[in-house]
């Protein structure tokens, strides 16, 4: 396998979130909402999971929109970093 191939198969986990935080200084929280079905009536409920990433920049304001990657652990809970602000808070 070449190393082409191999960057390939490890492409990093995406999410879109909302950021709902960025008083630390380079670390904003990100919610991240998903659909799942009720085990026992089917119908979909809405959850959301709470994330750490990593902003270089601090460019991130509160209601933007962004894309997070996986990456190496950061510290105790960060383990995500920014790679785009899809759209602004208006």
């Amino acid at each position: 396998m070449s190393a082409q191939e191999q960057a390939a198969s490890k492409a990093a986990r995406t999410l879109t979130g909302k950021v709902v935080s960025n008083k630390m200084n380079k670390t904003i929280a990100v919610v991240v909402e998903r659909l799942t079905p009720h085990q026992e009536y089917g119908k979909y409920m809405r959850r959301t999971t709470k994330l750490l990433a990593h902003d270089e920049s601090n460019e991130c304001r509160e209601g933007d929109t962004v894309t997070i990657a996986e990456c190496r652990p950061l510290s105790r809970h960060k383990a995500w970093r920014v790679v785009e602000v899809v759209s602004r808070a208006g």
